[in-house]
C-alpha cells in the first residue's frame, strides 16, 4: 500500500531539504507568517489527507452540529436550561440583542482529535466565538505548494490544498445579506486590539476582500465612534464588523456603553459573530451536550455522535451523575481518578487555567478541584492524542520524530467543515496561543 508520508521522507536528501528549507523561510517572511514573534510552521511537510477520510469527517461533524443547534435553542427558550452554560450577568444582558440573522455562531472551530483510522474523534472544545486560523492555513498551503520536494512529491501523487478561508468569508457576506435583506456591498470593520498576535492573519483578509472590491479597515475597537445612528472606523462608517476581539476583553476593557456594543444593540451594524454566541462558546456547552440529563433533546443519530466524538465531560458542581452507566459522584470521582482527567476554565482561552491531571500530584489536584467548584470549570475525560512523524530542518540536519496532531475543523453558518487547521506539539496541551507547536497546512493526497 502506498504510503504518502514515508514517500515524502525518502525525497528529502539533504540537498533538496535545505533548497526546500529555505525557500519556506523566505514565503513565511513574505507572507507574515509570523505569530507574534515566532514562525508559524516549524516543520518541512504539510499534513496529508485522503477524500475519504476528509468526506467521513465532514459526514460526522454535521451530525455533531446538529446537536449543538439544539442546546442553543433550548437555552435561548428557557433560562433555566441555559444555567447550564455558566454565563456572566452582563452576558445574559448582551444575548437579549438580536443580532439580525438566525445563527449564533456563523463562523466556528472545532478542536478534536482525529485518534485511528476509523476516524473516531475526541472533541476538546468548541470555538464559537472568535476562530482564528483559516487565513493562515491557506497562506501556509500557498508557502507550501512550489516548495522544490512538493514539485517532485506531485510527480506521483495529486496534491490538493484543503483551504479555509472561503469558508470564513462566504458565511461573514451571507450574514451581512440576511442583515441587510439585500445583496449590496458592505464596508468591513476587522476589529481588534493591535497588538494581538494573529494581527498578521487581519491583513490577509483585508487584502482578500479588497480583491472582491470590498472595502475594508482593520481598526482598534477603541478607536471606534457612534454617531448619526452609524458606527465609524476614522472617518467612514463601516456595515459588517468581523469581530475578532473576545467579547469579554471589549466589555472589561471599554465597558458595556462602549460604541461599538450600542451600534450592535441598536441594530445599526452587523457583527458576525455576535453576542449570541458566547453561549456555546463557554466550554460547558460540551457538558450539556454530554450530560445524561438533556438526553431527551436530541435525535438518536445525534446522541450516538455525542456519545462517540465528546469525552465525558461535566460542569464541577456538587452533584450525582452517570460515567459508563454507573452512578457516581461527580467531586469525589473525579478525585479519584485525577490520571484520566482535565480541568478547563468555562471562558478562557490558549491553554489559561487548564489542569492536567496526570501532570498534578494529589495536593494540587484537590486544590484545582475546589477551585473549580467555587469558579465556572468543566471536567473532562482524557483523550488519547494522536501522532504523526514530521521532518524539520535545523543547523544543516535534517530531523525526523512524531509530533502530536489535533485537527480543527472550520464550521460554516453552524452546520459544515470547510476546511480545518492542523497544529503540531511536542508537549500534552497543543495550543500554539500557549507558547508552543506548529501550524501546518493540509492537503488531499491520491496517488498518481
Amino acid at each position: 500500500m502506498h504510503n504518502p508520508i514515508a514517500e515524502y521522507h525518502d525525497l528529502l536528501t539533504p540537498d533538496l531539504a535545505a533548497e526546500s528549507q529555505a525557500l519556506l523561510d523566505d514565503q513565511l517572511r513574505r507572507r507574515g507568517l509570523i505569530f507574534g514573534d515566532r514562525p508559524l510552521c516549524t516543520v518541512l511537510r504539510p499534513r496529508f489527507m485522503t477524500r475519504e477520510q476528509y468526506r467521513l469527517l465532514q459526514q460526522r461533524v454535521r451530525v455533531l452540529m446538529g446537536a449543538f443547534r439544539k442546546a442553543y435553542a433550548a437555552a435561548i427558550a428557557d433560562a433555566g436550561f441555559r444555567g447550564q452554560f455558566g454565563l456572566e450577568a452582563w452576558e445574559e444582558q448582551l444575548i437579549g440583542s438580536d443580532p439580525g440573522f438566525a445563527e449564533p455562531s456563523p463562523t466556528s472551530r472545532l478542536d478534536l482529535f482525529i485518534m485511528d483510522e476509523a476516524g473516531t474523534m475526541g472533541l476538546t472544545e468548541y470555538n464559537a466565538e472568535t476562530p482564528a486560523g483559516a487565513g493562515f492555513n491557506d497562506a501556509l498551503a500557498a508557502s507550501f505548494i512550489d516548495l522544490p520536494v512538493m514539485r517532485r512529491f506531485s510527480r506521483q501523487w495529486d496534491v490538493q490544498p484543503l483551504l479555509a478561508r472561503h469558508g470564513v468569508m462566504h458565511t461573514l457576506l451571507d450574514s451581512w445579506e440576511e442583515f441587510s435583506g439585500g445583496r449590496s456591498r458592505p464596508r468591513i470593520a476587522i476589529v481588534d486590539w493591535p497588538d494581538v498576535p494573529t494581527r498578521n492573519e487581519f491583513v490577509l483578509y483585508q487584502e482578500a476582500f479588497e480583491q472582491l472590491g470590498i472595502h475594508c479597515v482593520i481598526v482598534d475597537p477603541r478607536a471606534m465612534e457612534y454617531r448619526q445612528g452609524k458606527l465609524f472606523a476614522g472617518a467612514e462608517p463601516v456595515d459588517l464588523i468581523y469581530k475578532r476581539v473576545l467579547i469579554a476583553e471589549l466589555v472589561k476593557e471599554c465597558g458595556l456603553d462602549n460604541p461599538m456594543v450600542r451600534a450592535v444593540q441598536d441594530r445599526a451594524v452587523c457583527m458576525v459573530n455576535p453576542f449570541r454566541s458566547k453561549i456555546l462558546h463557554k466550554k460547558a456547552s460540551l457538558a450539556v451536550l454530554s450530560d445524561e440529563k438533556n438526553a431527551r433533546l436530541f435525535r438518536p443519530e445525534e446522541l450516538e455522535a455525542v456519545r462517540a466524538f465528546i469525552p465525558w465531560t461535566r460542569r464541577v458542581e456538587d452533584r450525582r451523575t452517570v460515567h459508563d452507566g454507573e452512578q457516581v459522584d461527580l467531586v469525589g470521582f473525579v478525585n479519584q481518578h485525577k490520571d484520566q482527567m482535565v480541568l478547563k476554565p468555562n471562558d478562557d482561552y490558549g491553554g489559561a487555567g487548564i489542569v492536567l491531571g496526570w501532570e498534578a500530584d494529589a495536593a494540587e489536584w484537590s486544590r484545582a478541584v475546589q477551585h473549580a467548584l467555587a469558579v465556572p470549570y468543566i471536567v473532562q475525560q482524557r483523550v488519547a492524542i494522536p501522532s504523526e512523524p514530521y521532518p524539520s530542518y535545523a543547523e544543516g540536519k535534517l530531523h525526523i520524530f512524531d509530533r502530536m496532531l489535533d485537527t480543527a475543523p472550520f464550521i460554516s453558518h453552524g452546520d459544515y467543515a470547510a476546511g480545518f487547521l492542523s497544529r503540531l506539539s511536542t508537549a500534552a496541551l497543543l495550543n500554539v496561543t500557549a507558547g508552543g507547536g506548529s501550524t501546518v497546512p493540509t492537503f488531499l493526497v491520491e496517488k498518481r
